[in-house]
């Protein structure tokens, strides 16, 4: 690591001009949360694998910003010539560059991974001081990393409608109406999911994100596809070409949208026609559409900025509205993938029972009696999400996980996105919590679900807190609400429980999630982050409800279902603003003796109850009844 450092900081001394710092961020050309191996230029330099966070090189420091959910796993993957800067806590980076860097400091940036807000964002910040945001012609990380992923062509897969429920020209027309309404002649789509649910392909360019490297360009009369085409089978370009999409390289992005700026960018079509513009393209429009969260600096440089509209991307919202035919298959994958889990934890339980002498799932032994009976087995977080992986694999239309699985022993799962490696993991414990969360990507849905167990006797502490989870969870999934609330409103709901024993938690509650799609999807959300006021909650709509608590060096809890936004049935209607609730479809149970009862009330009773009966679990019984499929 101190090499690297050091080879970066020879290419900032000589660069024209010389950079007093050096911004890596984790994002890629897309601003995607998740990359690729060749993208994870931040992991590269930093050693810190968390998939959030942005590293910072000056002449003598380096600094690694991150989220609440990350702080304790930097501070064990960082080495000492890294300082971690809390988000929520420490300065922001633009502000600490502002603050702590000289007049007229360089500040160099790959404008291929730096989003237009940010970019404006540092730019408004420097200008105080007159520092710059420069733009290097290369990025320096890639010059240094001598040992980097090389390019994978995984092919381009034609989603069926039988998934997706919508046809590709239905959402051109709709996309192209959009265009219309903001008076924009065209639209530049950098989102991976955006591009994929639009043209409804797949790919396999990201680990656990069924997603292709790939942009996207729509105007009034014509659509571009800029990929690899070596991953384009002669079947997929006669999917693309039967669809009015005209296939062109990945790197030609560039130089079409400075065409597109200009208004010369024509598909072959219209060339051989000798007409550049159909009856659809006869309007006056000379708006660019851009989405300043997701389109990268370097291609927003080429366009005018007089006339870039810059707003979120309208898919953005039609593809969190999920269509009838995407909420069918949703509900389908979440029952086979609650079938996994509860086999799962049937595995889980006679193992821990067999192998280390545990009272088990549903019983509360005083001591653990038989203290590893078999010496020669044993489980560790790794083998034990391997099994659970091979449950989900043997499952209809399976195509892998939706993202690595956190599964944790006893203080790792105080670690909220902790990843175990085989060579160093824990071995389960039957006198620690273990929290596993994880999901799985299938055809006809993407899965997300956490559970917290405990094999032994769980202490009066560990209940409470459980409890305080649960009672939250609960709430937040009870809710009704009016048409126009937002998730920032209903996180509190989450909290409350926790909040009266002086408890909380660092992350969001709730993200939306994909149809086959990434697991974590925007633009909504519920969490105290000020960007889930942004945009409403809406029928239709996907969110997880997942509470938790974590105590460093003890344990943690986390409890998460997915969730359906649906129109409620109340009595009233106050407003005429129509009113919603939340459908549950993750199906698995809660451990009860991990819960105090005396702490539920009992409406939550009542739910817990009516919950474990359509999971077709009895807590009356001392063995799971495993679903049938």
């Amino acid at each position: 690591m101190g090499d690297t450092l050091a080879e970066l900081r020879a290419l900032m001394a000589s660069h024209s001009p010389p950079l007093d710092a050096l911004v890596v961020p984790s994002e890629d050309y897309h601003q995607s949360e998740y990359v690729s191996a060749r993208d994870k230029r931040r992991q590269f330099v930093s050693g810190f694998t968390g998939s959030a966070g942005l590293a910072l090189i000056t002449t003598n420091e380096a600094r690694l910003w991150t989220d609440g959910r990350y702080f304790l796993q930097a501070t064990q993957e960082l080495s000492d010539q890294w300082i971690l800067m809390r988000m929520g806590e420490d300065p922001a980076v633009d502000i600490w560059i502002a603050d702590n860097l000289s007049e007229d400091a360089a500040v160099g940036i790959d404008p291929w991974c730096i989003s237009i807000d940010t970019a404006q964002k540092w730019e408004n910040a420097f200008v105080r001081k007159g520092q710059k945001l420069v733009q290097t012609s290369t990025n320096l990380v890639d010059e240094v990393w001598k040992n980097r992923a090389p390019v994978e062509t995984n092919p381009v897969i034609v989603h069926p409608m039988e998934f997706s429920g919508r046809s590709v020209a239905d959402k051109l027309k709709d996309l192209r109406e959009k265009l219309i309404q903001e008076k924009a002649r065209g639209i530049i789509i950098t989102a991976l999911d955006e591009v994929a649910w639009l043209y409804n392909i797949r790919g396999s360019d990201v680990s656990y994100c069924p997603v292709v490297h790939a942009y996207a360009i729509v105007t009034s009369s014509s659509a571009f596809f800029y990929v690899d085409k070596r991953k384009v089978s002669s079947e997929v370009n006669l999917y693309f070409e039967e669809n009015g999409i005209e296939v062109r390289e990945y790197s030609a992005v560039s130089s079409d949208v400075t065409l597109l700026a200009s208004n010369k960018l024509n598909s072959k079509k219209a060339e051989t026609t000798g007409n550049g513009t159909t009856e659809a393209e006869e309007n006056n429009y000379d708006l660019i559409w851009a989405d300043p969260g997701s389109c990268c600096y370097a291609l927003y440089i080429k366009l005018n900025s007089d006339k870039v509209l810059l707003q979120q991307s309208p898919l953005a919202l039609a593809k969190a509205l999920k269509n009838p035919v995407e909420l069918e298959g949703l509900k389908k994958a979440h029952i086979r993938d609650g079938a996994a889990v509860v086999q799962y934890l049937v595995w889980l339980d006679k193992q821990m029972q067999e192998i280390y002498g545990a009272s088990g799932y549903f019983l509360e032994g005083e001591e653990v009696t038989k203290k590893k009976q078999l010496q020669t087995l044993k489980l560790t977080e790794v083998t034990a999400s391997d099994k659970l992986e091979s449950f989900r694999a043997a499952k209809e239309h399976f195509r892998g996980l939706s993202f690595p699985t956190i599964s944790s022993v006893g203080p790792n799962a105080a670690i909220i996105h902790y990843a175990p490696q085989a060579e160093a993991c824990a071995e389960l414990n039957p006198d620690s919590i273990y929290l596993f969360d994880s999901g799985a990507q299938y055809l006809d849905g993407t899965t997300d679900i956490t559970r917290t167990v405990h094999f032994g006797k769980p202490s009066e502490h560990e209940k409470a807190c459980y409890t305080a989870v649960l009672k939250g969870h609960i709430a937040l999934g009870n809710a009704r609400f009016p048409n126009g609330t937002n998730g920032n409103a209903l996180d509190i709901l989450a909290r409350v429980p926790l909040w009266k024993n002086g408890l909380d938690y660092r992350h969001g509650t709730g993200h939306g999630i994909g149809s086959y799609l990434n697991v974590h999807e925007g633009p909504h959300l519920i969490s105290f982050r000020p960007h889930a006021r942004n945009v409403p909650l809406q029928s239709s709509m996907t969110v997880t409800d997942e509470p938790g608590y974590y105590e460093d060096g003890s344990f943690g809890i986390r409890l998460e279902n997915v969730l359906i936004i649906k129109e409620a049935d109340t009595k009233f209607n106050f407003g005429d603003k129509g009113y919603l609730s939340f459908e549950h479809i993750t199906w698995a149970p809660y451990q009860t003796k991990l819960i105090d009862l005396s702490l539920l009330t009992p409406e939550e009773l009542g739910w817990l109850n009516a919950y474990h009966t359509k999971c077709s679990i009895s807590d009356k019984v001392d063995r799971f009844e495993p679903f049938n499929t």
